[in-house]
């Protein structure tokens, strides 16, 4: 068979126009393909939620892919080995209460699974603004990554979701979109976001999970966002928080709608 170009362009384009029209309205819109943002993305797939979630870099993952100053084998508590498991991710003991799992393995599975759960990523895209209606998050504003890098006047596009998880890790940038232009005031004790504490490990996998809930009506914190919403510590390397954030923020939506 000869191949031809042209067809495989058209393939490429007509595909990814069906797959994005279809997320331009969701249940769920998820900001940041890291750890916390797929496993709840997965969670909500697998309970038939129509879920999209859009990341900024090339790659997903966060920070999970170099475990611990690029030593690529990450930690999770007892409390957390059980998402592991069922997921299918090997770990092994290393002593009473902490488990090692090799990061690669750990990300490759969370996504692949999450994927073939019905959970729909957009690499390479990223949210530049946010909608807000009668002072609900109501949706997205999306940008190719390359204009944000480039600096280009390109405008955005809409789409819209009954509500946004905002997943983006220490930035936690949709939640301080929200501060800067809404009018929003936050559920936290200053009405705005906080602003993470220095690393305490454990603290800060307690709150983590805790923190990851509403911050405002529509607008959902999950992971490292979520002490960085609501003023807990960071944790450093180790990633049971973070799995059991995302697992903790899509029971809650599931049980809402």
């Amino acid at each position: 068979m000869k191949l031809d170009e042209i067809v495989i362009s058209k393939a490429i384009i007509e595909s990814y126009k069906e797959k994005l029209v279809k997320a331009l309205d969701v249940d769920v819109a998820i900001v940041g393909a890291g750890p916390a943002g797929m496993v709840c993305g997965y969670y909500l797939a697998k309970a038939g939620k129509n879920v999209a979630l859009f990341e900024r870099k090339l790659s997903v993952g966060g920070g999970m892919w170099g475990g611990g100053i690029m030593f690529n084998e990450i930690v999770v508590q007892d409390k957390a080995k059980g998402v592991l498991d069922e997921f299918g991710i090997k770990s092994r003991l290393y002593e009473k209460g902490y488990y090692l799992a090799d990061s690669i393995e750990a990300v490759s599975t969370i996504c692949s699974k999450a994927v073939k759960a019905g959970l729909k990523i957009f690499n390479l895209m990223s949210v530049e603004d946010v909608m807000v209606r009668n002072k609900r998050v109501a949706g997205l504003v999306l940008n190719w990554t390359a204009v944000e890098i480039a600096g280009l006047h390109v405008d955005p596009i809409s789409m819209r979701s009954r509500v946004v998880v905002d997943a983006t890790g220490h930035p936690a940038e949709v939640a301080r979109i929200i501060e800067k232009k809404s009018g929003i005031r936050l559920k936290t004790k200053t009405g705005k976001t906080m602003g993470e504490g220095s690393m305490w490990a454990e603290v800060g996998e307690d709150t983590i999970v805790r923190n990851s809930k509403e911050i405002c009506p529509g607008l959902y914190a999950c992971g490292m966002c979520a002490n960085a919403v609501f003023g807990g510590p960071r944790m450093g390397p180790i990633f049971g928080g973070m799995l059991l954030a995302g697992k903790k923020v899509a029971k809650d939506l599931i049980g809402r709608f």
